[in-house]
């Protein structure tokens, strides 16, 4: 995107525009009004006035080098505007403004849902396609791939050359991690600490990057998710480092971290206190605690977030440490969303295991409803499915005459979410320990990775676990996030291509490949019901049906061979006498005996009778 110009008719001022924010709008959208933010140096003195643009209000806070001024856009038509800067004793700036043509059908854009297969990047460790913009002279991180914590090179450019080799894995949606500019000194890679809002970071590539990125995705029927962070931004954005008031962020006396205590919404006995030191604690020294309460703060986080969606044509949100925020304001930060885009998807990270403070999160959650409370968040992560899963190959005492059991545990307290089929399943992200790390043995890999496609809700990948990539959490983060081989012209290999992989990592890749394409095409699976039998012996079978279909899947996490009476599921088999296993299209009978060998999976397929 070209940078808004500013155009200052004077020849001797005293005051100088330097943002100008939202860069533009458009016409046409659901919520007519608009907060522009001016910044400039002694702002404050001036009077704002237009000719064609309707002022409501204008607000100063105790930075004078700000202006929030109110516009109502309710009859206004596409075009250029301008609006006028006056002063008593110094020389008027006018400052154009551009309103936007809306996309044709842009507020009915759907988001994600269950017959999606999401694809979670790390963009500086993925690929590096235009080495020209590893480093940015008015950017502080430098690149330095021998350093792991230092940025590598990785970019938009690299996604984009990469969409056919993520397409083939059966991927319908890509989630990278935040993308906007992240100029912090150290560290910055990690993207979580945003110095600009409205600005792609120039390492990654632009604006107009981003917007080809998707426009390339939308080609390949692909969906775009902007990983969003309302709660913290870095020291280095200039409303940090000039507050337009005391209150823009979360102050306190001394450095005061938060409580991490994220369970604390859903405590019945929670005392005030608590709730502040999670809400206002900050997470780190280097990120300023933001303060949703402050309204103007409250306007451009929300105006942000829409000009993104609406800029980028995305289709959803991944929403960073969501319980951290103050509860009330988020929930109108996510019903502005939801009033522009009423099929858009937001997805809350609430990183807790207990399902009873998952499903609070979740729109028209019944636990949050006990005391009146609704989040208006169309997804969860699902952060109980994660923990079993981990905890059968990590735990310090393994119990594995119970691992399958863990499992089907998780979904047994399905009934706490209002809706089961919005969570977003997941074996592992950017912050764990990599699932090929723990589970490490293939058929593990092949048991788990079925289960995170057939079961209800949306599954989500991580980048390069479909060829085997290892990292451990108590290595070093840098260690879960390793440059994906062969995203560098300096590579010596690269596993973008079979015959640049090695037979173990072929093999990861087509299993993944065929599972999740065959996925792709299974509405029984996207939105069909679930029955589950009890595990025996470690194995574990559940069903997914509809009226016309249904498909059986047997997990065999025994060591040793197994065979189940099929006398056993008989309410869900009914009268059905085949079925066809859907990778080796064998005919398998529904009756009698099914030999399960050790380790192994098998999905079959028949036509609900």
């Amino acid at each position: 995107m070209k940078k808004l110009v500013l155009l200052f008719v004077c020849l001797n001022l005293s005051a100088q525009v330097s943002k100008v924010e939202p860069p533009m709008w458009w016409s046409g959208m659901h919520n007519t009004n608009l907060m522009l933010t001016l910044y400039g140096d002694d702002l404050a003195e001036y009077e704002v006035t237009s000719n064609n643009l309707t002022i409501t209000d204008v607000v100063r806070l105790e930075s004078k080098n700000y202006l929030f001024v109110y516009l109502d856009l309710a009859t206004t038509k596409p075009g250029s505007y301008q609006l006028v800067l006056g002063h008593s004793q110094k020389a008027s700036i006018q400052i154009p403004y551009k309103l936007m043509e809306r996309r044709v059908g842009s507020a009915e854009r759907k988001g994600y849902d269950s017959s999606d297969f999401i694809y979670l990047i790390m963009p500086d460790r993925f690929a590096n396609g235009d080495p020209s913009n590893d480093a940015h002279p008015e950017l502080l991180d430098k690149p330095n791939r021998k350093d792991p914590w230092a940025r590598h090179g990785g970019d938009l450019q690299g996604i984009i050359d990469h969409l056919d080799y993520i397409g083939d894995l059966g991927v319908t949606a890509i989630w990278n991690t935040p993308v906007a500019e992240d100029n912090d000194p150290s560290g910055s890679y990690h993207m979580y600490a945003a110095s600009d809002v409205y600005q792609i970071d120039r390492r990654f590539g632009s604006n107009d990057l981003y917007k080809k990125l998707s426009e390339e995705m939308k080609k390949r029927n692909m969906k775009l998710i902007m990983d969003y962070v309302v709660n913290h931004w870095s020291l280095e954005h200039y409303m940090i480092k000039d507050l337009p008031a005391p209150d823009w962020i979360n102050q306190w006396d001394t450095y005061t971290e938060t409580s991490h205590a994220k369970e604390i919404f859903t405590d019945p006995y929670a005392a005030e206190s608590d709730v502040k030191l999670l809400v206002d604690g900050w997470f780190v020294k280097s990120m300023a605690d933001l303060n949703q309460k402050q309204p103007q703060l409250l306007s451009y986080l929300t105006q942000n977030a829409i000009w993104w969606v609406e800029y980028a044509d995305l289709s959803g949100y991944r929403v960073d440490t969501y319980p951290y925020n103050s509860r009330d304001e988020i929930t109108q930060w996510a019903k502005a969303i939801m009033d522009e885009y009423p099929n858009f998807s937001i997805v809350a990270e609430s990183w807790v295991i207990n399902p009873i403070h998952l499903s609070y999160w979740q729109k028209d959650s019944p636990i949050a409803a006990m005391s009146g409370f609704n989040s208006l968040v169309t997804h969860v992560k699902d952060f109980a499915l994660f923990a079993a899963v981990q905890d059968i190959y990590q735990g310090d005492t393994p119990r594995w005459d119970q691992k399958m059991n863990k499992i089907y545990k998780v979904f047994q307290n399905d009934f706490v979410y209002a809706n089961p089929n919005d969570l977003m399943v997941f074996l592992e992200n950017h912050d764990t320990t990599r699932i090929n790390e723990i589970a490490s043995e293939f058929h593990q890999y092949k048991l788990i990775t079925t289960l995170l496609a057939t079961v209800r809700g949306v599954p989500q990948t991580y980048y390069g676990t479909e060829i085997n990539m290892r990292g451990a959490k108590e290595k070093g983060d840098a260690d879960l996030r390793r440059d994906f081989p062969g995203g560098w012209p300096s590579d010596t290999r690269t596993a973008f291509n079979e015959a640049g992989r090695t037979e173990v990592e072929n093999n990861y890749f087509d299993f993944t490949a065929q599972l999740f394409n065959w996925r792709k095409n299974e509405a029984v699976i996207h939105f069909g019901k679930t029955m589950h039998y009890a595990p025996q012996n470690e194995v574990y079978v559940y069903f997914r049906y509809t009226d016309n279909k249904t498909i059986m899947v047997v997990l065999n996490a025994n060591d040793e061979d197994q065979t189940l009476n099929m006398q056993r599921f008989n309410q869900r088999i009914g009268n059905a006498q085949m079925g066809k296993d859907v990778f080796s299209k064998a005919v398998i009978p529904l009756t009698g005996q099914l030999p399960m060998p050790a380790n192994s999976t098998k999905i079959i397929s028949f036509n609900t009778p």
